[in-house]
C-alpha cells in the first residue's frame, strides 16, 4: 500500500511538472473577469483563463509595470477559432526585453486561429439549388467584400469569359490630364451596358508584368467603349490598354453560373452560392472576411519609441478583407501599394515562429519604416490575395532609424500567392539591406518569387547585402504575367548572394520567363551554386547592369535561349565562369553580345542532339578568338538524370576538369516538414498556360 501511495504521488508529480505553464492564458471558455492564470476554468467556474487576446495583452502590461523581469512573459492561446473585431494592435507599451520577451504562443498541440471573417449561417436554399443568405450590413453600405472561403477553399466570383481571357480591340489614348489609361475599344459582344449593377463589374485588365482592376463608368455599345472610374497607374507604354491585351469580366450576376461560384447583391444585401458536388448548408463552413488586418505593431516613430521583443508562435493568422476602391486599383510593380494581413512599423527583434497566415486579401506580412531584426521562421503563408512578404520602403529615408534592415525569412512556405492581384510576387524587398530569405519554398504565382532592389539605374540604393541562398523556387508565372524570374533584383547590389537556390519550371505570357533576372542597374552581385531548370526565356538574364558575377550554376532546358543580355554599355556588364549550360532548344546566347564588354570562360556546354553550337553569331572557334570561353568545353556533363531534375555528376563528368564544385542541394528547401516533389498547385485564380 505505500509503495502504491508513493508511485501515485510520483505520478502527480510528473504530471503537474509536464504540464504547459504560462503567465496567462486565453480560452474559448474563458472570461476577461476572470485572473487568466488558470489553463482551464475551475470547477467552480470562479476563475480560469481569460476569453480574448486584448485582455490578456492589458494584463501583460500590467504585469510588467510591477517591475523588471529577467524571464519570458507567456501567453498560451488554447484552440478554437477567435473572431477579432479589430486588430491586435501592439505598441511601445507592449514591449519585451531581450532577457524577457513577451510570447504569445499556442497551448501545445493545439491550432488556436485568429480570423477576421466571420461565419455565414442561416442559408436558405432556393428552387435552383443555389444558397442564399441576406447581409443586412452589406444592404446598409456597412460591410463589403471581394473574397469568399467555403470549407477552407477559396471561391471566386462570376466571371467572363468561362474559359481563357476577352482580348482588347482596340487602344484607345487617354485624355489629357489622366494619370493612365481609362478606357479601351472592346469586341462586339464582350461587355454590356445592362448588366446587373453595372458598377460593381471589374475588368482585370493584364498589361505586362501588372494587372489592374478598374470599375466601370460607362459601356458605349454604339461605338464599342468601356471607360473606367479611374485608370492605370501610369501613360507609359507597359501601363497602357493595348490593343490584344488579355482581361477578364469579374463579379457579373448574369454569368453566375458554376458550382463553387458566388455573387454579393449589394444593393439588397444577398449573397447567393452555387454549392460544389456533395457541400450542404448545414455542414459547410463559408466565412467572409471583414478587417483587413490582423496583428499591427505600431511603433512610435516620432519619439522613436519600438514595438521590441514579441514573438508569436504557432498561431494562424486568417481571413481578411481587401476591396476594390471606387477608383479601381492599378500598381505598377509588385502589388507594392497593399499591406499586409500582419502589419508593422517601428518594430524590433520580433518574430513569427510556425505560425500560419491563409487566406489573406493582400501580402501576408509587410514590415515597413524602421523595422529592424525581425524573424519570420517556420511558417507557413499560402492563399494570399497578394504575396507573401514585404520588406521594406519605397524611398529612401533620410533618418537612418527609418530604414528597414537586418530581417531573416527562413525554412517557410510561402505559396498559392497573388489570388486577387496578379503581380504579387513571393518576397519583397525595396529599400532594404542586410536581409536574408533563406531555406524557404516559394511557389506557384504568377509573377517574381524573391525580388531586390527598387531603383531603376545607378543611382542610390539601399537593398545592398542582402543574401537569397537554399531556396526552392518553382512554379512561377505560369502563362500569366510576362517579364518575370525567379529571383529579380534591381540596382546597386554591393555584398548581395544569390546562392544554392533550386529554381525550375518559370513561365510567362510573352517574353521574360528567367530563372535568374538582373534587371535595370543591377551591379556588384553574385549568383554562384544555383540550379535552374525548365524556364521559358533563360536561365540567366542581365537587362542592364554592372560587374556582377555568375559562377559555378547549373542552367538546363530553358526553351527560348539559355543565356541572355540584353543592354550593350560602356563597361563590363557581367563575369561568367565554371557554369554548366545544357538545353535541347532554342539558341545558347540570345539578345545583344555585339560588344566584347562581358567575360565568359570555364564554362561546360552541351546541347542535347548534337549540331553546331554557335555563341549568338559565331562558332565556337570565332568566339574564342574575341577572347570569350578560351577555356570553356563543349561536352556531355554526365548528369546522373538531367531531365529528372537530378543534376549531380557522374565521375569524370569533364566539368570538374574546368574547376567546377559540384553543388549540394540536399539543404535547399524547407528544413522542416518537407515535402516530397514540391508543394502541389492550388486553384488558378487566372486561367493558365504551362
Amino acid at each position: 500500500m505505500g509503495v502504491l501511495v508513493i508511485m501515485v504521488c510520483c505520478l502527480l508529480t510528473v504530471s503537474a511538472s509536464a504540464a504547459p505553464r504560462a503567465d496567462f492564458y486565453v480560452a474559448k471558455n474563458g472570461n476577461d473577469a476572470w485572473s487568466g492564470t488558470l489553463s482551464a476554468p475551475n470547477r467552480q467556474r470562479t476563475d480560469g483563463p481569460f476569453a480574448t487576446l486584448q485582455r490578456a495583452q492589458q494584463a501583460v502590461r500590467e504585469l510588467r509595470q510591477k517591475g523588471s523581469l529577467n524571464r519570458p512573459v507567456v501567453v498560451m492561446v488554447r484552440k478554437g477559432v477567435y473572431s477579432l473585431d479589430e486588430p491586435l494592435v501592439f505598441t511601445p507599451e507592449d514591449s519585451g526585453t531581450a532577457q524577457s520577451p513577451t510570447i504569445y504562443t499556442a497551448y501545445p498541440g493545439e491550432k488556436p486561429i485568429l480570423s477576421g471573417g466571420v461565419v455565414l449561417s442561416g442559408w436558405k436554399v432556393n428552387e435552383r439549388g443555389h444558397w442564399e443568405i441576406n447581409l443586412p450590413q452589406v444592404a446598409s453600405g456597412e460591410w463589403n467584400f471581394i473574397q469568399l472561403w467555403v470549407n477552407g477553399e477559396r471561391r471566386y466570383r462570376p466571371r467572363l469569359p468561362k474559359e481563357g481571357y476577352f482580348t482588347i480591340a482596340e487602344a484607345i489614348q487617354p485624355p489629357e490630364g489622366k494619370p493612365g489609361w481609362d478606357r479601351f475599344r472592346f469586341r462586339e459582344g464582350d461587355l454590356r451596358p445592362d448588366w446587373y449593377s453595372l458598377q460593381d463589374v471589374e475588368i482585370l485588365a493584364i498589361q505586362i508584368w501588372s494587372m489592374a482592376r478598374l470599375r466601370i463608368a460607362q459601356v458605349d455599345t454604339a461605338n464599342r467603349v468601356v471607360t473606367f472610374t479611374g485608370a492605370t497607374s501610369h501613360r507609359e507604354w507597359w501601363s497602357a490598354l493595348n490593343q490584344g491585351n488579355r482581361y477578364l469580366v469579374e463579379n457579373v450576376r448574369e454569368a453566375l453560373q458554376n458550382p463553387g461560384e458566388w455573387y454579393l447583391d449589394r444593393r439588397t444585401g444577398t449573397l447567393t452560392y452555387i454549392p460544389m458536388p456533395g457541400e450542404t448548408p448545414e455542414k459547410a463552413v463559408v466565412v467572409a472576411p471583414k478587417l483587413p488586418r490582423l496583428i499591427e505593431l505600431k511603433g512610435d516613430m516620432q519619439d522613436k519609441r519600438w514595438v521590441q521583443h514579441l514573438i508569436f508562435r504557432g498561431l494562424t493568422f486568417a481571413h481578411t478583407n481587401w476591396v476594390t476602391p471606387p477608383q479601381g486599383y492599378s500598381c505598377w510593380q509588385a502589388e507594392v501599394l497593399v499591406g499586409g494581413a500582419i502589419s508593422a512599423q517601428g518594430a524590433r527583434d520580433c518574430a513569427f515562429e510556425d505560425c500560419r497566415v491563409t487566406h489573406v486579401g493582400d501580402y501576408a506580412f509587410d514590415f515597413g519604416q524602421g523595422c529592424k531584426r525581425n524573424r519570420v521562421e517556420r511558417c507557413e503563408m499560402t492563399d494570399m490575395g497578394a504575396g507573401g512578404i514585404k520588406i521594406g520602403t519605397m524611398n529612401i529615408p533620410q533618418d537612418e532609424e527609418q530604414v528597414v534592415s537586418h530581417h531573416v525569412v527562413r525554412d517557410s512556405l510561402i505559396a498559392h500567392g497573388g489570388r486577387l492581384h496578379a503581380a504579387s510576387v513571393g518576397v519583397w524587398i525595396g529599400q532594404s539591406p542586410y536581409n536574408r530569405i533563406e531555406h524557404n519554398e516559394i511557389c506557384d504565382f504568377y509573377s517574381v518569387g524573391v525580388s531586390v532592389g527598387w531603383t531603376w539605374g545607378y543611382t542610390q540604393h539601399l537593398g545592398h547585402h542582402n543574401t537569397i541562398a537554399y531556396n526552392h523556387i518553382h512554379d512561377l508565372g505560369q502563362g500569366v504575367l510576362s517579364d518575370l524570374g525567379g529571383i529579380y533584383t534591381l540596382g546597386l547590389q554591393e555584398g548581395s548572394l544569390i546562392h544554392h537556390n533550386l529554381i525550375h519550371d518559370i513561365g510567362s505570357f510573352s517574353y521574360g520567363g528567367w530563372g535568374i533576372y538582373f534587371d535595370e542597374g543591377t551591379t556588384h552581385i553574385l549568383a554562384e551554386n544555383n540550379v535552374v531548370y525548365r524556364t521559358k526565356t533563360g536561365g540567366f538574364h542581365q537587362h542592364y547592369g554592372k560587374e556582377n558575377r555568375v559562377v559555378n550554376n547549373i542552367l538546363a532546358y530553358a526553351r527560348e535561349g539559355q543565356i541572355q543580355r540584353t543592354r550593350q554599355e560602356p563597361h563590363l556588364s557581367f563575369t561568367f565562369e565554371r557554369n554548366i549550360v545544357i538545353w535541347k532548344e532554342g539558341p545558347l546566347l540570345h539578345g545583344n553580345w555585339g560588344d566584347d564588354q562581358y567575360r565568359l570562360d570555364y564554362n561546360l556546354y552541351w546541347h542535347e542532339g548534337g549540331g553546331e553550337v554557335r555563341f549568338a553569331n559565331w562558332s565556337f572557334e570565332e568566339w574564342k578568338a574575341r577572347g570569350q570561353d578560351v577555356h570553356s568545353l563543349i561536352a556531355d556533363p554526365l548528369f546522373v538524370n538531367p531531365g529528372k531534375g537530378d543534376f549531380r555528376l557522374k565521375p569524370g563528368s569533364p566539368a570538374l576538369k574546368l574547376g567546377f564544385k559540384p553543388i549540394d542541394l540536399s539543404r535547399t528547401g524547407r528544413l522542416t516538414n518537407r515535402r516530397k516533389g514540391g508543394t502541389p498547385l492550388a486553384h488558378p485564380a487566372f486561367p493558365i498556360s504551362r
